[in-house]
């Protein structure tokens, strides 16, 4: 069963947490879009999961959004991400991991972090492109 088709699921408590949890991450999609640290599209990304759960009628608002929605559908039909997205998430990897290096003395720390982005950078770059 995929997102596409499911139905809110569960009690009303469940289906209220799944939808406080979508309006949080668009709010914080929201902030994403101006803020360039703040990526907006994982968020929007659980927010349709969340919204396919509690309102499918907010999850189609957001696959019908002109901007936006293209990107929500070939993640939740392909697992895609646009080139344009990946680049822009290894420069902020890339830029995450020089500003660890430089403001940590830590070497276990820098090294955890390292493994971390190289990790998240290698998943990104593995999947389909949009």
């Amino acid at each position: 069963m995929s997102a596409l088709d499911s139905a809110p699921s569960g009690s009303a408590l469940a289906r209220a947490a799944y939808h406080a949890l979508g309006v949080s991450m668009v709010g914080l999609a929201v902030a994403g879009l101006v803020l360039p640290i703040l990526p907006a599209t994982p968020f929007l990304v659980v927010a349709l999961w969340a919204f396919t759960r509690s309102s499918p009628a907010l999850a189609e608002r957001l696959r019908r959004h002109p901007r936006l929605g293209p990107v929500l559908v070939a993640w939740e039909t392909r697992r895609a991400i646009p080139r344009p997205a990946k680049a822009a998430a290894s420069l902020g990897l890339a830029g995450g991991g020089v500003s660890v290096a430089l403001t940590t003395q830590s070497l276990l720390l820098t090294g955890l972090a390292g493994v971390v982005l190289v990790a998240v950078a290698g998943y990104i770059l593995t999947r389909p492109s949009a």
